[in-house]
């Protein structure tokens, strides 16, 4: 079969790899249909994940058909149709138990991490019964995607950690994928004002069409802060949400908190940030920083299915799997290409 590997720091290729088997009888085998490209195999392919082997396959989101269960399997069926989630989950360790699936002892993030990914024609699937969902019928394949990791992750990492809630402000900076993804789910709550803050005007422009109420260009850092405190009659916002992973972005959200705020970061970040608890420290200020556990993956399957929201329109590029090294060109360069979400078909 064909997988996209990365093969050295910057370096990616299409390799010829065994088709996976079932290892373990609580394995399946899932045959992709749909998958896509995160901000995290951008960070893995720039070295920010050095524990990554090379010749591993990338990608952790995806939708599929099942092709092979293990002896162990009860909730899934060869020929069922599913979405994986980008976590992999035992259901028995004690975080598990705990519903911290990220850290789950015999799992958590492992696809596309430790263990090979999606961005290939087959995939292996540890624990299947617990790290598969079923996939409601006439639901769009683009949208379930979208809930492999980016809808849980700005959910859980940003505006559940983050406390939103009914009249507050939140600033959200960072409007790539997960930030848009932290946009859309940020509305269950309510919150008065959202600023999206970014330094990409196309991506700022397609905020407002997703809720944003007020934007801000941040090329200048200095001066998107004086913005934001104008926006919010110099109080600073409730909620500040990192989605970049640069030191840079983390700096702005410290400095635009109000007191009593919540940094809530989401970024994966490759560098170490400097902290500035010489002003925080009396803003009676908490910080929020990890890895999403999907265990909000069923409520939004359901919140998509009905239609509350439409993660489908996050997608702006399609590409075929025979395409995955132009599909990477187009992400590496997201601004110019006016990129948000790409999807990989595998048909």
């Amino acid at each position: 079969m064909k997988a996209l590997s990365f093969v050295g720091i910057n370096q990616k290729e299409v390799l010829d790899k065994e088709k996976p088997t079932v290892q373990k009888s609580t394995d399946a085998v899932v045959k992709l249909v749909k998958t896509t490209i995160c901000g995290t195999d951008l960070h893995i392919m720039a070295g920010h994940t050095p524990e990554v082997p090379e010749g591993l396959t990338i990608g952790h989101e995806g939708i599929g058909i099942v092709e092979e269960v293990g002896s162990g399997i009860s909730n899934f069926k060869v020929g069922d149709k599913v979405l994986i989630s980008c976590i992999t989950s035992c259901g028995k360790c004690h975080y598990c138990k705990k519903g911290l699936y990220a850290h789950c002892e015999d799992g958590g993030w492992i696809l596309g991490h430790l263990i090979d990914g999606t961005q290939a024609e087959y995939v292996r699937i540890p624990h299947a019964d617990n790290s598969l969902h079923h996939v409601p019928k006439g639901m769009d394949d683009d949208s379930l995607v979208m809930l492999s990791d980016i809808l849980p992750t700005g959910l859980e990492i940003g505006v559940i950690a983050g406390q939103v809630e009914p009249g507050c402000t939140v600033a959200i900076i960072g409007a790539g994928p997960i930030g848009m993804a932290a946009l859309l789910t940020a509305q269950f709550y309510s919150p008065a004002k959202i600023i999206m803050v970014d330094i990409d005007d196309n991506r700022l422009e397609m905020s407002k069409k997703f809720g944003a109420t007020h934007t801000v260009n941040s090329k200048n850092a200095e001066e998107a802060i004086k913005e934001i405190f104008a926006i919010t009659d110099d109080l600073g916002v409730d909620v500040a949400m990192e989605a970049v992973g640069y030191p840079q972005t983390f700096d702005i959200c410290q400095k635009i908190l109000a007191p009593g705020g919540r940094l809530a970061n989401i970024g994966v970040h490759g560098k170490s940030v400097e902290l500035h608890l010489e002003d925080l420290w009396i803003k009676n200020i908490s910080i929020s920083a990890g890895l999403v556990s999907t265990n909000t993956t069923p409520m939004l399957l359901k919140t998509v299915e009905s239609g509350k929201i439409a993660p489908n329109e996050l997608v702006t590029h399609h590409y075929h799997f025979n395409d995955m090294l132009e599909a990477y060109k187009t992400f590496e360069n997201a601004s110019e290409n006016k990129a948000l979400k790409l999807i990989i078909d595998f048909e």
